[in-house]
């Protein structure tokens, strides 16, 4: 608990015109490589087989967990739902791909629940609750960490109930499969409006996507600009200010922008 972890204030990023992003904090995390989760006062950093905890105002290291056992293989993001901190965990890249839901008390970061899918849909990379249901997404890859004879296009978005049975799915748009360049979609939320928030592997871009009318393929709506370089995101608003919280692989920060 005695590392150092600085706080700075930024304007500009490197490669996006300042009126694209406007980074409002970027904490140094050693940490940071795979996703971070958000709530009211503090930040989690996830990694393959551990998370931390800070504080927001000045991004204090106030909390650690560790995989001592070897259980856990990849960790792939996180999210607090009800007080409750879940995190996707699949056995990437091994195959055939298995994963689980990990469950933690973030106010100690203790392991207190799992929910195991197996075999199945694929590896799952980030989860979000709406109206009452679960959303998984389920990558696929196209190099490595690929099963035999499929490769990203498989990735999905799948719907489950609170008891985990699936209800429907839905694939990813085929212009959205090429921008994630042989990898999967890493990260993601939904909007209490419906429209899904998602990220590549490491493009500082988040497509913005809604649920289809007709048919089984998400709608792509757009693509926004992104401070942090893909991997697994979470959001806050503020008042009537929006900000996404993302993970900056090769400098290893969690990057704040404010978002339009």
């Amino acid at each position: 608990m005695n590392r150092l972890f600085l706080f700075y204030m930024l304007l500009p990023v490197i490669g996006l015109a300042q009126n694209d992003v406007e980074i409002v904090k970027e904490y140094v995390v050693p940490e940071a490589k795979q996703a971070v989760a958000v709530d009211g006062n503090y930040f989690y950093v996830i990694n393959s087989a551990s998370i931390t905890k800070h504080q927001k105002s000045d991004g204090k290291l106030v909390g650690d967990w560790n995989d001592s056992k070897g259980i856990i293989k990849h960790l792939n993001s996180g999210i607090i739902i009800n007080d409750k901190l879940y995190a996707c965990n699949s056995n990437y890249p091994e195959s055939p791909m298995a994963g689980s839901i990990e469950v933690f008390n973030p106010e100690h970061l203790e392991h207190i629940d799992n929910h195991s899918f197996g075999i199945g849909n694929g590896s799952p990379t980030w989860l979000d609750k709406h109206n009452g249901f679960w959303y998984v997404a389920f990558a696929h890859y196209t190099d490595r960490g690929s099963e035999l004879n499929k490769n990203n296009s498989w990735t999905r978005l799948v719907k489950f109930d609170e008891e985990w049975r699936q209800i429907e799915s839905w694939i990813f748009p085929e212009e959205i499969i090429e921008k994630f360049h042989g990898r999967s979609n890493s990260g993601g939320r939904i909007l209490p409006d419906g429209r899904i928030l998602c990220t590549g592997h490491d493009a500082q871009e988040i497509y913005v996507m809604q649920f289809p009318k007709m048919g089984f393929t998400l709608e792509w709506i757009k693509t926004i600009p992104m401070a942090g370089l893909g991997q697994g995101i979470d959001y806050e608003k503020v008042e009537d200010e929006f900000f996404i919280y993302g993970i900056n692989r090769s400098e290893k920060k969690v990057v704040v922008s404010k978002m339009e």
